[in-house]
């Protein structure tokens, strides 16, 4: 009896995972994800019984959680006014541009409802002391208001430099906010210096807090990637640097200090960023509006003649615009392309819009770390290297230190500069930010960063990389199929 009992048992826990897995599979089917995403997890699905389901069930969707989904659309009731207005204001003679800036402007409209926006001055800072002590400076000279996003944010070394300014400013007045993934930066919200700032007035709020019970309704990896500072409504920073002092942040994995730029800016697309903070800033904190509604997203005087675009992405907005807005710009290369990432796991359509461009006769290169924190990101990104070589595109390893820069320049005329790596998880899971530049003269300083980047990186031979190890092509092939999803 006890025999026929337990197979009978045994046989309904079968047929309830093959339901399941049935279930899941109609239902990643019916979402139309990318081809590589779909196959990714239907073999999770069926290879791995159990945990498979168990995966796609906690990460599979995207999930922001009905409140704040709610509340991110009442946000953008209130934003498509302001993105209106801001048309208004975008007047660029688009003959002295590349010849496709505005085709890929307007796109990045279509996309995300802003306009790309003229009378900016550029400052690219491409060291962490440079960024701390302009970036101090502004806060200790700030009057009304400073806003901090970053994902990591820790204080050892001299990023305590830019706690005690915050400090110096909260105690004048100013309106300090800070706002922190609350993955990124766990320790730093645990920690004394978190006490200190807001005991100082000081304003800290964790982004897409994570928890047991919320596993239950949230996809806890989607986080939020973005690096914005905006000072008084009036000066803008964004680009690849998490606050953390790259002496000490991660000096035991062996990758070297982490490389990164950051773009300082004044100008009318100021208020972009700020306004970007801002939403995030109330889908945390639930303000009732009142940050939004009475924040000074004030008309910013034009600073200088530069063209710029900010583009804010993630799985909160069109799930796919950055994607798509990358491979505008992948296509719209004539002569030259460099990219610059250190995560590097692209999809079928970004390897074609690579190859297509080198087999069309432009000059493609692929900048990306000797060195990287990811093991799975290192195999899985390789896997792509034989197939690109062959096309013509030139890979190069950065050998020095961990290259986390995340630029892409087309032509020596339009650059992208951000938090954006070219990996499905900035893609199409975390919240970023992008600045899209169409002005030759802040593209050159751009493309000279690339080219120093270049200078102290090697060349891959592509005999030389059909002649490495049968392990590492095994262990490339099979992270391969995982890329989709990383």
């Amino acid at each position: 009896m006890e025999v026929v009992e337990g197979g009978l048992l045994s046989a309904l826990l079968l047929g309830g995972h093959m339901l399941l897995v049935a279930g899941l599979a109609v239902r990643i089917l019916s979402r139309h994800l990318p081809v590589g995403s779909t196959l990714a997890w239907l073999v999770i699905l069926f290879v791995l019984p159990l945990f498979g389901p168990a995966l796609y069930l906690f990460i599979g969707e995207n999930r922001l959680g009905n409140k704040r989904a709610r509340r991110w659309t009442e946000i953008h009731d209130l934003y498509r006014g302001w993105q209106g207005r801001l048309k208004t204001r975008s007047e660029i003679d688009w003959n002295r541009l590349h010849p496709r800036a505005r085709s890929l402007a307007s796109h990045g409209e279509s996309i995300t409802g802003f306009v790309a926006l003229q009378g900016h001055a550029l400052e690219l800072l491409e060291g962490w002391d440079d960024f701390v002590a302009t970036l101090v400076a502004d806060i200790d000279a700030a009057r009304s208001t400073c806003h901090l996003e970053f994902y990591i944010w820790e204080s050892a070394g001299r990023a305590a430099e830019v706690e005690a300014a915050l400090v110096r400013a909260a105690e004048r007045g100013v309106v300090c906010r800070v706002l922190v993934d609350d993955v990124g930066a766990s320790r730093f919200l645990r920690s004394r210096a978190a006490r200190a700032l807001r005991a100082a007035g000081v304003q800290v709020v964790s982004q897409l807090p994570v928890g047991l019970l919320r596993m239950l309704f949230v996809r806890m990896d989607l986080r939020n990637h973005r690096k914005i500072v905006v000072i008084d409504g009036e000066i803008g920073y964004t680009g690849s640097m998490n606050l953390v002092d790259p002496a000490y942040f991660k000096s035991n994995a062996g990758v070297g200090r982490w490389v990164d730029a950051m773009v300082r800016l004044r100008g009318p697309a100021v208020e972009v960023l700020n306004g970007a903070f801002l939403e995030d800033w109330e889908l945390e904190t639930d303000e009732g509006m009142e940050v939004l509604e009475t924040a000074d997203l004030k008309a910013v005087h034009e600073e200088g003649d530069t063209v710029v675009q900010v583009v804010p992405s993630g799985p909160g907005l069109n799930r796919a615009s950055i994607h798509q807005l990358l491979l505008s710009l992948l296509y719209s290369a004539e002569r030259e392309l460099i990219l610059t990432t250190p995560y590097f796991v692209p999809d079928e359509s970004i390897m074609t819009a690579l190859v297509s461009a080198a087999r069309r006769g432009v000059a493609v290169t692929l900048n990306v770390p000797q060195k990287l924190d990811s093991v799975l990101a290192r195999y899985a990104g390789a896997a792509c290297f034989e197939e690109l070589l062959a096309a013509g595109v030139q890979i190069a390893r950065y050998e020095p230190d961990l290259l986390h820069t995340k630029a892409i320049t087309v032509d020596g005329r339009i650059a992208v500069l951000g938090s954006v790596n070219i990996d499905m998880r900035s893609l199409w899971l975390n919240f970023e930010i992008s600045l899209f530049i169409y002005d030759r003269d802040c593209v050159s300083r751009v493309r000279e960063l690339q080219a120093r980047y270049l200078h102290d990186s090697v060349l891959l031979h592509p005999r030389a990389w059909r002649e490495r190890s049968l392990g590492a092509r095994v262990a490339e092939g099979v992270l391969r199929l995982m890329g989709p999803l990383l």
